[in-house]
C-alpha cells in the first residue's frame, strides 16, 4: 500500500509538470499563462480528494481517457492564441489557426481537471487506507520523486514520447490486471500521438522549449529556429550579418574608439552575435545562453562556426546570474535579442529574461564595463513605449541619452557609452511620449505598460475561480459548510502565495534557469516533509509559539532587501536565501498540520483549503501592481486572519486527522 501511494503521488506530480510543459509548447501563449494548466490541475486533484471513497469509481476506471483526448485534441487541432493588448507585450509572429480560442481553452482546462481528478481519486483512495500522518509522509515522498524525475528528464532533454511512456507505465501499474485493457487503448493512442510529434523532422526539446529546426529554402546553410511554435532565431552567414544597416553592426559602428577586445554577449543563442564580435577583432568573447539546445544548434550548424573559435567561452547560464557572479570587465556588453517565450514557473508571471531588463540589471552591466566601454541592446520591441522605457532607464543609469537606431516593426538598437564621448550617434534617443517607469527587481515586468492587472488576466482568472466554485459544489460539498473553516481557506491562500514569492526570490538570486526552479520546488517539498516529521513526533504543539515564529520569519524576510542578499558571496547568498525562504514554510506547515488534525470534518476543511489555495494562486497577480516584496505583507495579513479565525473555529475532540484531512498541504505545495 505504501509504495502504491508513493507511485500514485509521483504520477500525479509528474503528469502535472508534463502537462504544463507540453501544453505550453503546443498552444502558443499558454506558455505565458502556465498557471492556466496549474490551476486546472489543482482543481482536478482537489475534486479527486473531495469525492467520498464509495463514489467516483468511474474516474479511476477511465483516468487515462481524458489524457489521451487532450493529447490527440491538441495535436489534431493546433491553435495559436492571438493575444494583442495595449497593456502588455507578447513576443509572437504567428497566425491564429485551428478551432476558436473560446473552444480550445475551456476544453484544455476541463480535460486537465478531469485528468488530475482521476489521479487524485486513485491517490485519495490509497491515502485513506493508512494512518493519516504516515500516508501524508509517503504522499510527500512521492511528490519529491515526481519533481526530481521530471527535472532529470528535462536535463536529459527527453522528448515528449518519453514522458508519455513513463506516465503510461505508471498508470498500468496502478490499474493492475483489472484495468489493463481499459487503460491500454487510450494510453496507446496517447503514446502514438506523442511518438508522431517526436519523430517529426527537426523537432527536439530543451529544458524550456519545444524547438523546431528548418533549413531555409532559399539560402544555403541557413536555418530557421522556432521555439514553442514561434519563429525565434535564424542562423546566417557572416556576410549577411555584416551587411550595411545590419542591427548586428550598430554596437560597433557607434563606438568607433572602443577596442572591442573583450565582449560579453548575453543571449548568445545560435551564435550570430558571437560571429560578429569575432569579425570585429574580439580577443575574448563570453557567450552566455540560458538554453543549451539553442547553443548546441549554433555549435553544430552555424555557417561561421563561431563556437569553434578558441577565443569564445560558452556559459550555459542565466544572463543576470552571470553578471552577479563574474568579476570581469568588458569593452562591450551586448544584450542580444533575449525574447520572452515562456515563464519561469507555472505559478508566477515572471518571464525567463525579466530580470535582464530591470534598472538594477542595467547597473550591473555598467559596473562590468571598462572605463571607455559601452552597452548595447536590440530587439523587435513591438511598442514604442517599450523602447522609451529601456532607453529612459539607460539615460538614468549612464547619465546621458543613448544612441538609437530604428528599423521596421519598432525594432531598435540602443547603444550607451560609459561617457557621451564613448558613443557616436547618428541619432540620439528622444522620447516619443511619456516615459514609462523603469522596471525594477521588485517589479520585474518590463512588458507591462502600467502597474495594473490587464483585463485579459482578470477575465481568465474570474472564469477559473467561477469554474472552481461550481466544481467544488458539484462534488457534494456545501460551500456554506466550509465557512467554519475560514482559517483553512486563509492558510491555503497564504501558503500558495508564499511559495510563489520564494520561487521568484531564488530566480533573482541564482538565475531563472530550470535547475534553480526545480531545486526550489524540491526544497519546498523537503521543508514540508520536515514539518510533518516533526509534527509526527510531538504529542502536542504550542500554536501561539508557532505563530510567533511564523510572523517573525515573515518579518525578517520582508525587512531584508534583495540587494543585501545579492551582495553576498555565493555561499552566504545561498545560506541567506534558504533561511529566508524555508523558515516561514516550515513554521506554516507545522501550524497547518496541527490545525487539520483537529478538524471535525476534514472533507469540508479540505474544500476550504482548496478554495484558498486557488485564491492564493490568483492573488499572485497583485504583484503586477504592488511588486513582489509587498506580497509578503499580503501573506502576513492572510496568516493573521487565519490565526484570528482559528481562535473561534470549532475544535473537534482531538481525534487524529483522517487521511483526507492531511492531504491539502501536499496538494497546495
Amino acid at each position: 500500500m505504501r509504495w502504491r501511494l508513493t507511485l500514485a503521488s509521483t504520477t500525479m506530480l509528474f503528469v502535472e509538470l508534463a502537462l504544463i510543459r507540453w501544453a505550453g509548447a503546443n498552444v502558443v501563449h499558454l506558455s505565458y499563462f502556465s498557471n492556466f494548466i496549474l490551476l486546472g490541475s489543482f482543481l482536478g486533484i482537489g475534486i479527486g480528494f473531495l469525492i467520498p471513497a464509495a463514489r467516483g469509481q468511474w474516474l479511476k476506471r477511465w483516468t487515462p481517457l481524458p489524457l489521451a483526448l487532450l493529447v490527440v485534441f491538441v495535436r489534431e487541432f493546433p491553435v495559436q492564441v492571438r493575444q494583442s493588448s495595449d497593456q502588455v507585450v507578447y513576443f509572437t509572429a504567428v497566425e491564429t489557426t485551428g478551432l476558436p480560442e473560446w473552444v480550445t481553452l475551456p476544453a484544455i482546462f476541463l480535460l486537465t481537471a478531469l485528468i488530475m481528478a482521476g489521479i487524485g481519486k486513485i491517490t485519495a483512495d490509497l491515502f485513506r487506507q493508512l494512518p493519516s500522518l504516515e500516508a501524508y509522509r509517503y504522499d510527500l515522498l512521492g511528490s519529491i520523486a515526481g519533481s526530481v524525475s521530471f527535472a532529470v528528464f528535462s536535463w536529459l532533454r527527453a522528448p515528449s514520447v518519453v514522458w508519455g511512456v513513463l506516465a503510461a507505465v505508471a498508470f498500468l501499474v496502478l490499474g493492475g490486471r483489472r484495468d489493463a485493457l481499459r487503460y491500454g487503448i487510450p494510453l496507446t493512442a496517447m503514446v502514438a500521438a506523442l511518438f508522431l510529434e517526436t519523430t517529426t523532422t527537426g523537432i527536439s526539446w530543451s529544458p524550456y522549449y519545444k524547438i523546431q529546426l528548418k533549413p531555409s529554402p532559399t539560402a544555403n546553410r541557413t536555418y530557421h529556429i522556432s521555439a514553442n511554435g514561434v519563429p525565434h532565431q535564424s542562423t546566417a552567414p557572416l556576410p549577411v550579418l555584416m551587411r550595411e544597416n545590419s542591427p548586428y553592426r550598430k554596437a560597433y559602428e557607434q563606438t568607433p574608439d572602443n577596442p572591442h577586445k573583450r565582449v560579453l554577449v548575453i543571449g548568445a543563442g545560435n551564435g550570430n552575435d558571437v560571429a560578429v564580435a569575432l569579425a570585429h577583432g574580439a580577443e575574448r568573447v563570453d557567450a552566455v545562453e540560458i538554453d543549451p539546445r539553442l547553443q548546441q544548434i549554433g555549435a553544430d550548424l552555424h555557417p561561421a562556426r563561431p563556437y569553434d573559435d578558441p577565443r569564445v567561452h560558452v556559459h550555459i547560464d542565466d544572463g543576470r546570474a552571470f553578471l552577479e557572479r563574474t568579476d570581469r570587465k568588458y569593452d562591450l556588453v551586448v544584450l542580444a535579442l533575449p525574447d520572452s517565450l515562456t515563464l519561469v514557473s507555472g505559478a508566477s508571471n515572471l518571464r525567463l529574461e525579466s530580470y535582464l531588463f530591470t534598472r538594477e540589471a542595467f547597473e550591473a552591466a555598467r559596473d562590468h564595463l571598462a572605463p571607455d566601454g559601452a552597452f548595447a541592446m536590440y530587439n523587435y520591441y513591438r511598442k514604442s513605449w517599450l523602447v522609451d522605457r529601456f532607453a529612459g532607464t539607460l539615460d538614468e543609469v549612464y547619465g546621458h541619452a543613448p544612441c538609437m537606431t530604428t528599423f521596421n516593426r519598432n525594432a531598435a538598437v540602443l547603444v550607451a557609452g560609459m561617457k557621451p564621448a564613448d558613443q557616436s550617434c547618428e541619432r540620439t534617443w528622444q522620447p516619443s511620449g511619456p516615459i514609462p517607469a523603469a522596471a525594477s527587481d521588485d517589479h520585474p515586468f518590463p512588458y507591462l505598460l502600467h502597474r495594473n492587472i490587464p483585463t485579459l488576466y482578470l477575465g481568465a482568472l474570474g472564469a477559473i475561480l467561477l469554474v472552481t466554485l461550481l466544481s467544488v459544489r458539484l462534488t457534494g460539498v456545501r460551500i456554506r459548510s466550509t465557512f467554519r473553516y475560514a482559517d483553512m481557506f486563509l492558510l491555503g491562500a497564504a501558503f500558495m502565495l508564499l511559495e510563489t514569492k520564494n520561487v521568484i526570490g531564488f530566480a533573482l538570486y541564482f538565475g531563472t534557469t530550470w535547475l534553480v526552479n526545480a531545486l526550489v520546488f524540491f526544497g519546498v517539498l523537503v521543508a514540508v516533509l520536515a514539518a510533518v516529521e516533526v509534527r509526527r513526533r510531538l504529542r502536542r504543539v504550542n500554536q501561539t509559539l508557532l505563530q510567533i515564529l511564523l510572523f517573525t520569519t515573515l518579518a525578517v524576510a520582508w525587512l531584508v532587501p534583495a540587494q543585501a542578499v545579492l551582495s553576498l558571496p555565493f555561499a552566504g547568498r545561498l545560506a541567506a536565501a534558504i533561511a529566508l525562504a524555508f523558515a516561514p514554510i516550515f513554521c506554516a506547515n507545522l501550524i497547518f498540520s496541527d490545525r487539520l488534525a483537529r478538524a471535525a470534518d476534514p472533507t469540508s476543511a479540505f474544500g476550504a483549503n482548496l478554495l484558498g489555495a486557488l485564491t492564493g494562486g490568483a492573488l499572485e497577480y497583485l504583484a503586477l501592481v504592488t511588486g513582489y516584496q509587498a506580497l509578503l505583507l499580503v501573506v502576513a495579513a492572510l496568516y493573521l486572519g487565519a490565526c484570528v479565525a482559528m481562535r473561534f473555529a470549532g475544535r473537534g475532540p482531538g481525534t487524529p486527522a483522517t487521511a483526507v484531512g492531511d492531504e491539502p498541504a501536499s496538494v497546495s505545495t
